[in-house]
């Protein structure tokens, strides 16, 4: 009882510091302002890790590297202390692995998590302090998507179509991941 509280705790708190790293990093490079509520509970929640690790990781092409490189030893740590307190023994090569996919697999979830916000604000409150937030996340992705089908009667099925693409793209996320979990 006591290991799975264990688990459920440093799988809380690993999970949630991923998420804001990987946040911080998607920000970056999607050119999404710092300067609201999100993204300064982002750099607040997020700089005692990520500022130590610029001394160590260089940026390349503009993009702050140290940021996911803080995310996959978040994540590392997390599923180590996880599979410790499961009592199974992992390489340190597949637990570096899996916290990659980890990594690839968060990543899809933030999107899916910024194409619903934007979807349900530009229809409820398409003006709210939030939608510069996820605008830049998602007009990217979405560009594509719009392209193919425009809105019909002002509806715009466009988040839809990338959501169902997002879920798509999870299943083989799913199964590299049971594969890697399966490495000697």
């Amino acid at each position: 009882m006591l290991a799975q509280i264990g688990e459920l705790l440093a799988g809380i708190v690993a999970d949630f510091f991923v998420f804001l790293l990987f946040a911080r990093f998607h920000f970056q490079w999607l050119r999404v302002p710092f300067r609201n509520q999100v993204g300064e509970f982002v750099i607040a929640t997020t700089n005692w890790a990520v500022q130590p690790a610029r001394r160590l990781v260089p940026a390349v092409a503009g993009l702050d590297l140290a940021t996911p490189v803080c995310a996959w030893l978040v994540q590392a740590a997390g599923l180590g202390i996880v599979i410790a307190l499961r009592g199974v023994e992992f390489a340190p090569a597949t637990l570096a692995a899996l916290a990659a996919v980890d990594l690839l697999r968060y990543s899809l979830y933030i999107l899916i998590f910024a194409v619903i916000v934007q979807a349900v604000l530009s229809w409820v409150n398409p003006y709210s302090p939030l939608a510069p937030v996820f605008d830049p996340l998602t007009r990217r992705f979405l560009r594509p998507f719009r392209r193919l089908l425009p809105p019909i009667a002002n509806v715009d099925l466009a988040p839809l179509l990338l959501l169902v693409l997002l879920q798509i793209l999870l299943i083989p996320v799913g199964y590299l991941r049971s594969f890697v979990a399966g490495m000697p």
